[in-house]
């Protein structure tokens, strides 16, 4: 029997998977939570062979989240299961440690596949997802960049964003200009929705 384990803050879409994968004969759903940083406690507390996280949760997003699990417990798969079918997210999925990624409007029986794959050690990805990822090509914006770009998505000036990543104000200013360029944005607001729309934060 695999056992899984299912995050998403929806309750209701996390209910619905449950059922939907209850009908598979050689599967059980053993745990649920509602937030990414509760997934790597859950996996250890219940044995879980493969994990399915969705990518918008509170707490820890999925790609972290499976990130943090991987390191954790190597030997637990991941699916990523979205309705973000960004290729940027694809991206940082693999580099995650993830074996699958599926978007949430595929087929049921795609989702079932994709587990068995997953634990028999195979990559599974949403063909039209992977095409529009190698069109798309690398991210451009460095770990710190991208560090620098997500911190000045509240809104904090320079200082604030110097002061929080233990950087000069130059630094930042440096890195938050390489991201406008990267990006071809005008500024810094439009680089940070630029590279959120494509999955590069």
């Amino acid at each position: 029997m695999i056992r899984l384990l299912l995050a998403d803050d929806q309750a209701l879409i996390r209910e619905a998977l449950a059922a939907l994968l209850s009908f598979e004969p050689d599967m059980e759903v053993v745990a649920q939570v509602g937030r990414g940083d509760e997934v790597v406690t859950a996996a250890a507390e219940h044995d879980v062979d493969v994990a399915l996280l969705d990518i918008e949760m509170p707490g820890l997003d999925g790609l972290a989240a499976a990130d943090e699990l991987h390191r954790a417990q190597p030997g637990v798969k991941i699916v990523i299961l979205t309705t973000f079918g960004r290729p940027g997210f694809l991206r940082r999925a693999m580099e995650s440690g993830v074996s699958a990624f599926i978007v949430k409007d595929s087929p049921p029986d795609r989702l079932a596949t994709a587990v068995r794959k997953a634990l028999a050690g195979e990559r599974v990805i949403d063909p039209d997802l992977a095409a529009a990822a190698l069109a798309e090509g690398i991210n451009p914006l460095t770990p710190r960049e991208r560090d620098v770009l997500a911190a000045s998505a509240d809104g904090s000036v320079i200082s604030e964003i110097a002061a929080q990543l233990y950087l000069s104000e130059g630094t930042v200013r440096n890195y938050l200009s390489a991201c406008i360029q990267k990006t071809g944005a005008r500024n810094r607001t439009e680089a940070l929705h630029i590279a959120e729309e494509r999955g590069w934060l």
